[in-house]
């Protein structure tokens, strides 16, 4: 009995015709460019773990802050000062924007990187350059603003500038407590209660109240009758109580000062007093200061200066003065 097999008949690799030798074309133009593509995507996971590290890098010198928290604790001067609060902040905000700028950076090589596959590939990328371009340049002429905003916000998280919970003055009477910090914007509360948000591009001087370290600064006035000594001596005294005082420690971070005299009048003395203190606390600390110096002088019967002037009366019965150069001519 014959095989079944031979009765089919027999179709040679040439009586394909042109589809098999379309797909055979194309099998050996994938065998070429294999190896293109395979070495494209080394270099790009190459390039992109090179520019991660470089983000490391940058995070890490970014979570140190204008000041290492070594040199901030030898600021601090006292064991028992508290952690510096802004560190935990800053090093959350760096390597968020590591985060980011991983995520940016990883979208770029991988957009290049496909781009020159396609190349690899034998298909026409001009349009799609061309295109990119276009785009790139109308977003570019179109969003200047929105560019410069977000450069600036960058860099002001970077560098910590400020951050949420500080107060910062702006400049033009805008100070206030920093709610939000985003790439765009920052949103400030004033002491009324009144919020404004700012674009971080028109930002061009900022004064950070409550970053590392604070100082109270207090203008005492007194009598210009009183003794200094015993004012000096006194000011000292309540000062040196206050950062003995167990509810401060940690918060005045250095041994108080009395810096002097810092204004004279005919009616009033002016002494300057500081005390450095932690972030946030100066003001706690100036109206503690006050009430105390207050309660501290009236019991020492030091006076607080009064405008004094001479009131001259005449009566009736007074002779008119003489106007001036009247002997003179009289003679």
């Amino acid at each position: 009995m014959p095989d079944p097999l031979s009765l089919l008949p027999q179709i040679t690799w040439s009586q394909l015709g042109p589809s098999h030798e379309k797909w055979s074309s194309l099998g050996s133009l994938a065998a070429k460019k294999s190896a293109t593509l395979i070495t494209l995507v080394v270099v790009g996971l190459i390039i992109q773990f090179v520019l991660h590290r470089l983000i490391d890098r940058l995070v890490r010198s970014a979570e140190q802050g204008a000041l290492p928290d070594r040199i901030t604790q030898a600021t601090l001067g006292r064991s028992s000062a508290p952690p510096v609060a802004g560190s935990t902040r800053r090093m959350q905000r760096a390597r968020t924007m590591g985060s980011l700028l991983k995520s940016i950076s990883s979208g770029v090589v991988v957009a290049v990187i496909a781009t020159m596959m396609l190349s690899a590939l034998g298909l026409n990328i001009g349009p799609i350059v061309a295109s990119a371009g276009i785009i790139g340049v109308a977003l570019g002429f179109g969003s200047q603003t929105l560019v410069k905003d977000f450069l600036a916000g960058i860099f002001l998280i970077f560098e910590d500038q400020y951050g949420v919970g500080d107060v910062i003055d702006l400049g033009d009477s805008l100070s206030g407590t920093v709610e939000a910090v985003s790439l765009r914007v920052t949103r400030l509360r004033d002491t009324n209660g009144t919020v404004w948000y700012v674009r971080n591009g028109e930002l061009l001087r900022v004064g950070n109240m409550s970053q590392n370290w604070a100082r109270t600064v207090l203008d005492i006035q007194v009598s210009a009758r009183e003794d200094l000594a015993k004012v000096r001596r006194v000011l000292a005294e309540v000062s040196d109580d206050l950062w003995k005082d167990d509810e401060f420690d940690g918060v005045i971070i250095e041994q108080p000062e009395i810096w002097g005299i810092e204004a004279m009048t005919p009616d009033a003395i002016t002494l300057r007093v500081t005390l450095k203190t932690a972030p946030m606390e100066q003001w706690r600390v100036a109206r503690e200061m006050r009430e105390r110096i207050k309660a501290r002088f009236d019991h020492e019967d030091i006076a607080a200066p009064y405008p004094t002037s001479v009131v001259m009366n005449r009566s009736n019965a007074d002779p008119e003065p003489a106007p001036v150069g009247a002997d003179s001519a009289d003679a």
